[in-house]
């Protein structure tokens, strides 16, 4: 059965932070006197924001002149809830999702879906991606695991397709994968946020994880009942609410950049059935697909966390990549470091373990590994990967290293494309290139987005 709250809480929260944002705060005066797309990118013409960051936004107006427009079609998109503290190569563990229906601009109406409940309804007999069964036991693949891929495109119609096994019954317009640090853009706009009736503060530093303790918990010591414990969300969103409607013009176009920052880290994904918006969103990088057109060196490193709880919110990654270029074949060298820093187990976390895949162009070759178990090969996305399962203890540290060959043509006219994965945060990272001149050249990189050699140098 469905659970439905507060409408508040889900359109402040979840949805408008994907959807509506981008029309509703952003573009609050201009709406009032641009009623159609054409004044409007007119009007961002004039905002004080460079040309990269007035394009995006002619984007988001595109997408809100979608929703808004009052041409009498309901439009319905499904909206995938993921918790990136327990990291999934899409993002985060899919807890719920929701259903909205919009009409000429307006909500017609919004339910939540509880996947502990709706799972029961997808047939058994599908069996689940390496190693799904293997480490968590589970043994057949429902609508909770589908964003097993790091492609976003594939996990919106994997998502969809479960859903019609659950026997739902909607068509819809678009899915769109929130990740939970979206929280955060709302709240670094309107300031700590302090509930009645709750212990603590609600700050852009850590009201997701005073929520975990909150929802998991904190409604114990309360004496809040089961079914009540995510009141509070809806109470935090009531207050956000209150807080956004009071902000001025310059902080509204704040929150809308910290909402196109949340776009470009992947924290939001989006995908349209209408191919022009799709279009849209691919042209933008919002679209979460890996790029399967790149003809260059390739990197991306893809994380699940499989059975450590909610160990991400502790987890910090690096990685060194070495590629030397001056001998016949193009050699690699990879290192990837975890770092868990909780140093006792409790409710929310223990030992770390996740199942990392290597992404590099098709044709490569792994030679020799460290520190490494039992290893997996695969081509998928036009990409061949590299698989291992990794442990990192409580408190430890944790480096794996990867020598492998790239395809010859690799070299020529040299770039490196590093595509970075859904719901990972900021990953540090340094990436060294040895030219057949022996010339050795130094990047160190905050990947907070995809990266691009060729627009560093």
């Amino acid at each position: 059965m469905a659970k439905v709250y507060s409408k508040k809480f889900w359109i402040i929260f979840w949805s408008v932070a994907a959807l509506f944002l981008f029309g509703w705060y952003s573009f609050w005066q201009v709406k009032n006197t641009a009623p159609n797309f054409t004044a409007m990118s007119a009007m961002i013409d004039f905002l004080p924001l460079d040309a990269l960051k007035k394009a995006k936004f002619k984007t988001m107006a595109s997408f809100a002149e979608y929703l808004f427009e009052k041409d009498g079609e309901e439009k319905t998109f499904l909206l995938l809830f993921q918790n990136n503290m327990e990291l999934r190569p899409g993002g985060g563990y899919i807890g719920s999702f929701g259903i909205l229906k919009m009409k000429d601009g307006h909500v017609e109406a919004l339910q939540t879906h509880d996947l502990s409940n709706f799972d029961g309804r997808v047939p058994n007999g599908i069996v689940p991606p390496y190693p799904i069964k293997e480490t968590l036991r589970v043994s057949d693949w429902k609508l909770r695991d589908s964003n097993f891929s790091s492609d976003f495109p594939t996990n919106a119609k994997k998502a969809e397709e479960f859903y019609k096994l659950g026997q739902g019954q909607e068509e819809f317009a678009g899915i769109v994968a929130i990740n939970s640090n979206v929280l955060m853009s709302f709240l670094k706009a309107t300031g700590p946020i302090e509930l009645p009736g709750y212990p603590g503060t609600y700050d852009s530093e850590s009201a997701i994880l005073t929520l975990e303790q909150q929802v998991e918990k904190g409604y114990t010591e309360q004496g809040i009942k089961l079914g009540e414990r995510k009141s509070v969300m809806n109470d935090l969103a009531i207050e956000i609410e209150k807080k956004v409607f009071t902000l001025s013009i310059a902080q509204k176009i704040k929150l809308a950049e910290a909402v196109l920052l949340d776009l470009n880290r992947k924290d939001i994904q989006l995908y349209f059935k209408d191919a022009d918006l799709q279009q849209k969103a691919q042209s933008a990088q919002w679209d979460g697909s890996v790029n399967q057109n790149w003809s260059g060196d390739y990197l991306m490193l893809v994380d699940a966390n499989l059975g450590a709880l909610k160990s991400d919110y502790y987890m910090r990654r690096s990685f060194n990549y070495t590629v030397d270029l001056s001998g016949e074949t193009p050699l690699v060298h990879l290192m990837v470091t975890y770092v868990h820093g909780a140093k006792q187990k409790d409710w929310m976390t223990k030992d770390y373990l996740t199942y990392l895949r290597v992404y590099t162009p098709s044709g490569s070759w792994l030679t020799d590994t460290k520190n490494l178990g039992e290893k997996k090969f695969g081509d998928d996305l036009g990409k061949k990967y590299f698989g291992t399962l990794v442990g990192v203890p409580l408190g430890q540290t944790k480096t794996v290293e990867f020598f492998y060959t790239l395809p010859p043509s690799a070299a020529d006219n040299y770039d490196l494309l590093i595509q970075k994965q859904s719901g990972s945060g900021v990953v540090v990272g340094e990436v060294n290139v040895i030219y057949k001149s022996q010339n050795k050249v130094n990047y160190k990189i905050d990947l907070s987005k995809d990266w691009k050699l060729s627009e560093n140098q």
